[in-house]
């Protein structure tokens, strides 16, 4: 499991049960955010399992609860505007050459929502409306694919647990491909509803650091246990000021490479911060936080010391 990230991260509670091994205290982390009077929704728990013993997990918690009170929940594709043209155009039996020759010529751009956005973005469909009668015929469909369902499918992550059999509370979709069940409704009609919704999240990562200690037992003989690593490796260190980072969750993106790189991080607090930093919004405070760090610029006093926190979670 992963160690737990998200807004559960600041509960205390959490922490205490094994859910998250982070110290929320330790770290000065907010419990508002998981938890406070103005969220309606209950406290959101993303928990991380290794991506080849996701579904044994979700297969106990059926077991554990009844299979008839969890379900995955369903997804609902939205149709955007090359969709609908391929759609029109099987209904009104166009041959598969002109049908193909209309879909190449639609922007893919999300931002192409509608058929007449369509033919505004693809001067080459709107020559093909005018020359074609047939074709023209596909102008007429005026109607916003925005919001229109399109094909089923299923949630990555979200599973859903009822305290009394789902078939009372919503209606289920069964997927002739899978043999879990599947919410006939999608996630926010679902926590409407006031059923509670979980992330069992599957990441390739934690399936390579369990492989790792597997044959570092295998081959030599050592039992590794990787929350029992020190935070303050230097080598470690060196490694990700270098950003050789690849297949590092979170850390391996061509841009956080190259944020690394000019940071040079020297302890886990530098990972934290730039692993918040690192999205839209805050990401234009990179270049001030990395001078800071360097001493480029003057740092803000902090009223936590981020140093005697280190040497609580590293025991130095």
């Amino acid at each position: 499991m992963g160690p737990g990230r998200g807004s559960s991260a600041g509960s205390l509670v959490a922490y205490c049960l094994g859910i998250t091994n982070v110290d929320p205290v330790g770290y000065g982390l907010l419990f508002e955010r998981f938890l406070n009077p103005e969220r309606i929704s209950m406290p959101d728990m993303d928990i991380d399992f290794a991506d080849d013993r996701r579904d044994e997990v979700i297969r106990y918690v059926a077991d554990r609860y009844g299979a008839d009170r969890v379900a995955h929940i369903i997804t609902f594709g939205t149709m955007g505007a090359k969709a609908v043209i391929r759609d029109v155009a099987r209904v009104m039996g166009f041959r598969s050459a002109r049908r193909t020759a209309s879909r190449s010529s639609c922007p893919a751009s999300r931002s192409t929502s509608t058929l007449d956005d369509a033919l505004e973005k693809s001067p080459s469909l709107a020559e093909q409306v005018k020359r074609d009668q047939r074709v023209g015929e596909l102008g007429r469909w005026r109607a916003p694919s925005r919001g229109a369902p399109g094909t089923p499918s299923v949630h990555a992550s979200a599973v859903v647990i009822s305290d009394e059999p789902l078939m009372e509370r919503v209606p289920l979709y069964k997927d002739p491909k899978r043999p879990e069940l599947i919410t006939g409704f999608a996630m926010g009609p679902i926590e409407k509803l006031g059923l509670l919704k979980m992330d069992f999240l599957g990441l390739r990562t934690l399936t390579v650091i369990a492989d790792a200690a597997r044959l570092v037992r295998e081959s030599k003989g050592i039992a590794l246990d990787p929350e029992e690593l020190p935070l303050d490796d230097a080598k470690a260190y060196q490694m990700l000021a270098e950003a050789r980072t690849f297949g590092v969750f979170q850390l391996e993106s061509a841009g956080m490479r190259d944020a690394l790189k000019s940071l040079k991080p020297t302890r886990i607090q530098d990972i934290i911060a730039m692993v918040a930093l690192y999205r839209p919004g805050p990401m234009e405070l990179i270049p001030e936080f990395v001078n800071r760090k360097h001493g480029r610029a003057p740092s803000r006093t902090s009223t936590r010391s981020w140093s005697a926190i280190s040497r609580r979670r590293t025991g130095s």
